[in-house]
């Protein structure tokens, strides 16, 4: 069925590039992976816009990454997440900018409620605000990597740098810290999807992770508006959705770092906020998205990993004073 569904997608496209020449695939994109499938002239004539190429161009992977932050809550305390992880992230020698997606259905707080930070905080008010729009390709960003981030996500500056120099490493996967994974019941004949704590895992959530910036423009122009409709109305299973994506594109698993699994307050029990993790149906959804989605892909493309990163000396019993990222062993 994929196999078929391939060659269908494949004919036009070349058709495609032997009539308009100006944005056809070059001989690298067609006989290099992913494959001309996967890449969109339109995104960029430049093979180096692309985190496919690095090793054959030469190029170094980015310097810098922008932080997307979705924020769905009013702001109402100076103490809430939100705040917190502005700071932690914009104190990263690494970070170019951060840009706070404004989905929630309050008005845009006043620029004082926001922190004083070393680099530039933008606030996009999200025009349609549902849950594909945090994968929108917004000119704002000005990097090719990403920080996507929940708003009561809880990450320090190290585990921002440490995360984000392991992605320098692997610049066309998602890398970050909540894994989750897939499995087939057998008993009901279909995929199923669990958060336990298990020996692999085949997914990498977005509240927590970072990944090229290519995916976003992928994402909106590549995927059927009908698994980005249902996960608008479901206002869930966005994160899945990349994840399918990312390895059908890539055919690897994401990358974990560090041992850390708990990465919101709101699982932590610091905040009163309603979350939507907390809703008995937000599982069941998820359930019904995995089969969804790998209906229409025509194959399961999430594959399993038993590999996790951590640090060098990472719990080693040395000096923590020869540990780079000493702090992440506190957290």
């Amino acid at each position: 069925m994929a196999l078929i569904r391939c060659h269908v997608w494949l004919i036009p496209l070349i058709i495609q590039d032997r009539i308009f020449k100006h944005i056809s695939r070059n001989s690298l994109m067609w006989n290099k992976h992913p494959g001309g499938l996967f890449v969109l002239p339109q995104y960029s004539s430049c093979l180096g816009d692309f985190p496919y190429y690095y090793s054959n161009l030469g190029v170094k992977s980015p310097s810098k990454f922008t932080a997307v932050i979705h924020a769905v809550t009013p702001l109402v305390s100076q103490s809430q997440p939100i705040l917190k992880l502005l700071v932690a992230v914009a104190k990263s020698q690494y970070c170019h900018q951060i840009i706070v997606l404004w989905n929630c259905d309050k008005p845009l707080p006043a620029k004082h409620r926001w922190p004083a930070t070393a680099v530039p905080v933008i606030v996009i008010e999200g025009e349609s605000k549902v849950m594909s729009s945090r994968f929108l390709p917004y000119d704002n960003i000005a990097t090719d990597a990403v920080l996507s981030l929940d708003e009561d996500t809880v990450l320090s500056t190290t585990e921002v740098d440490f995360a984000f120099t392991v992605w320098q490493s692997f610049p066309e996967r998602i890398v970050g810290y909540p894994a989750r994974s897939h499995f087939w019941d057998s008993a009901k004949e279909r995929w199923g999807y669990t958060s336990k704590w298990t020996n692999d895992y085949s997914m990498v959530l977005t509240g927590a992770a970072i990944y090229h910036k290519y995916y976003h423009y992928l994402y909106t122009n590549y995927l059927p508006a009908s698994l980005k409709n249902m996960v608008d109305q479901l206002a869930n299973c966005e994160d899945i959705l990349i994840n399918f994506l990312v390895s059908a594109v890539t055919k690897l698993p994401p990358i974990k770092v560090t041992q850390k699994k708990q990465y919101k307050e709101t699982m932590m029990g610091q905040t009163s906020r309603a979350s939507r993790w907390a809703d008995p149906d937000h599982f069941a959804q998820r359930q019904t998205c995995m089969n969804t989605f790998a209906s229409w892909f025509g194959y399961m493309p999430l594959i399993h990993s038993q590999m996790r990163l951590d640090p060098v000396l990472f719990k080693d019993q040395v000096s923590i004073l020869r540990k780079k990222y000493r702090d992440i062993e506190r957290l």
